[in-house]
């Protein structure tokens, strides 16, 4: 296995990272909604989800998910309904639009809201079908036939702490731009928004074929 490879696959994940998903989505909701502390939280449910699988497509266990398609289709479906739920609890948010000033950052985050944050991560990004495809069947492109399962875990922990240290990145910009984002106006409008990409990332999944 050649250096020059994995430069060539962090290049690619660079991009595949910076391209937002459901894992955008999901930090940003809960940044603006509990701040710092909370989204750096979710980024971490987000990265154990991706070495979680990663080390579950070293072992092989995610060719047998992907070819048992009725428990894919479970972990499918599981992912559009808990996309769809955060979709609406936003909305319901936004049409509501009732707010205090943001919990968190100010000290006064409420108990479990940084577990919460991370169960969210976690639980977003391990029903994503999408991750353990991309684990088993995108992953491998980028190495040699025969090559030690040991640089398959290393390419796909790579990603998992790319994908932590962007994130981490976002939550923290954000924290820094809710004193600007605590207006009603603006509270309703970035609720109606995340909720519309939740939602509109569910519908996708839901259609999406295998």
């Amino acid at each position: 296995m050649s250096w020059s490879a994995y430069g060539t696959f962090l290049l690619f994940a660079v991009g595949l990272v910076l391209i937002p998903g459901p894992d955008f989505a999901v930090v940003t909701k809960n940044t603006l909604a509990g701040g710092r502390r909370r989204g750096r939280f979710t980024a971490a449910g987000v990265c154990t989800s991706n070495a979680v699988q990663g080390a579950v497509a070293v072992s092989g266990l995610s060719a047998i998910i992907v070819r048992a398609q009725p428990v894919f289709q479970a972990i499918k479906w599981a992912g559009v309904c808990y996309l769809a739920i955060l979709g609406i609890q936003a909305l319901v948010s936004a049409v509501r639009g009732r707010y205090g000033w943001p919990g968190g950052d100010d000290g006064n985050e409420r108990s479990g809201g940084a577990f919460g944050g991370w169960r969210q991560g976690f639980l977003s990004n391990i029903t994503n079908p999408k991750v353990l495809v991309f684990y088993l069947a995108v992953l491998p492109q980028f190495l040699r036939p025969g090559a030690a399962p040991g640089w398959l875990l290393a390419f796909a922990w790579s990603h998992a702490v790319m994908g932590l240290i962007y994130l981490v990145a976002l939550s923290s910009g954000l924290a820094r731009a809710r004193a600007l984002l605590t207006s009603r106006r603006v509270r309703r409008a970035m609720d109606g928004t995340t909720s519309a990409v939740l939602l509109g990332f569910s519908a996708r999944l839901a259609v999406e074929h295998g």
